[in-house]
């Protein structure tokens, strides 16, 4: 009789840790009736894989195979059982790590648990509290796009140039591209060609004279916002378009009233979204001033007008009415705007006492016809400029300056109340122009 192969252990012998049992050749006669095929020996065990063409069988283990010469099984998942006293090929847990099942559900292995905690990390220390920035550092971090986009197109110029015609016309090109401003723009250019017309000039002194002329071209307009305490409720109409911040505003405003002292009343006005009345509903708990508010789609002037007897009858020193963003080209929402006003002035000729235009800084010269427009139909006494920290343009506060005259009471660097402070020109015009101190 032909000799026999030992066959490969299938799949499930080897996961059961069983020796396959060797399948005997089969004659090619047919046998004869009445007898039984006569089985090959079985080969001994060697305890290494032979390898062999024939494709593999799975049998049964023999009911003789010595429990040590059992193959141990191979960890085919996570929920395996381990096996007691064998560890996993080359001696180190493979992914995924074994787990036992617990009443609690599938655990790690003790050991390998063990082993985990003993490399884990040990925990990073927290952080220290970043240290409270002062105003002049958040300004000049915050204008930061806009002087180095001024200072690479105006001091870039005078890198071994003298001052020529050319130089000069260049210069107040970018000044103007930078939002200055046609006037202010051939001021400056005039002031750093005084006396040095053919001569090289130093990039540092060119930053000098740009923060010397937009300085006083601020200065008039650099005005705080006085709150007449004999005027009670004081009423501040807050007037722009949408997207400007007013409703945000109107919270960092209504905090650093109630800072002073003053007692504050806010009115949802914009009637149009749902989302600003609940936005101005989270500022009054923020900041501990009550609400007056009505249901979306009410009339934002008569609301208005219930807001001036509630503040009246309670005290207020402060009432901010929120109003409606609307675009400064559309006729009928400004129609609207006319509209508070004129109801305002029903209940108290003097008010608003203060209408205060909140500008984007990051709508460049479109916030001249802005204040165009809105100062025909609201009458605005001020302006508010936000967003500085998110924009190149914000040499259009100072175009703005030179052309209406108009008080700049705030100005905002980012989204924090601390954020929103009292305008001063010359720390404007010194961070605008690049300069890191205050001299």
């Amino acid at each position: 009789m032909a000799e026999t192969k030992p066959d490969k252990p299938g799949f499930l012998s080897r996961l059961f840790g069983r020796k396959a049992e060797t399948q005997p050749e089969v004659a090619p006669q047919t046998p004869q009736a009445g007898g039984e095929p006569e089985a090959m020996p079985s080969p001994p065990a060697t305890g290494a894989d032979d390898l062999s063409g024939a494709p593999p069988t799975v049998t049964t283990a023999s009911p003789d195979t010595p429990e040590e010469n059992k193959t141990p099984p191979e960890l085919a998942g996570a929920d395996l059982q381990p096996v007691e006293g064998v560890e996993p090929e080359g001696g180190n847990p493979k992914e995924p790590i074994p787990r036992i099942e617990t009443e609690a559900g599938p655990q790690p292995r003790p050991d390998v648990a063990e082993a985990e905690r003993s490399v884990a990390p040990a925990p990073e220390a927290q952080p220290a509290p970043a240290e409270k920035r002062g105003w002049w550092q958040r300004l000049t971090e915050g204008m930061r796009r806009t002087s180095s986009s001024l200072s690479e197109s105006v001091t870039g110029l005078f890198t071994k140039r003298k001052l020529d015609d050319a130089t000069l016309q260049d210069l107040e090109d970018a000044l103007i591209q930078a939002d200055l401003g046609v006037p202010t723009a051939m001021r400056i250019t005039e002031a750093i060609s005084a006396g040095r017309y053919n001569k090289e000039i130093s990039p540092q002194e060119v930053r000098t004279i740009l923060a010397s002329e937009v300085e006083k071209t601020l200065q008039p307009v650099a005005q705080a916002l006085n709150i007449d305490r004999a005027k009670k409720p004081f009423v501040i109409l807050m007037v722009g378009v949408n997207g400007a911040g007013k409703t945000t505003t109107i919270g960092k405003l209504s905090q650093k009233f109630r800072q002073q002292g003053l007692k504050v009343m806010l009115a949802a006005g914009d009637t149009f979204r749902a989302a600003a009345i609940e936005q101005l509903k989270v500022w009054g708990e923020r900041v501990g001033a009550p609400v007056l508010a009505r249901e979306q789609g009410a009339d934002a002037a008569g609301l208005a007008y219930d807001a001036l007897q509630e503040a009246k009858a309670n005290g207020t020193d402060v009432l901010l009415i929120d109003t409606a963003g609307r675009l400064q080209n559309k006729a009928g929402l400004m129609a609207e705007l006319e509209k508070i006003v004129r109801v305002i002035k029903k209940f108290d000729e003097s008010a608003p006492h203060a209408t205060l235009l909140v500008l984007d800084a990051t709508v460049g010269q479109n916030a001249v016809s802005q204040v165009e427009l809105f100062q025909k139909a609201a009458g605005v006494t001020g302006l508010v400029m936000t967003k500085l920290d998110g924009t190149a343009r914000g040499g259009i506060l100072v175009a703005l300056a030179a052309k209406f005259g108009l008080p700049v009471h705030f100005i905002g660097v980012g989204e924090g109340v601390e954020d929103l402070e009292p305008f001063t020109a010359g720390d404007f015009a010194k961070a605008i122009a690049g300069l890191e101190a205050i001299s």
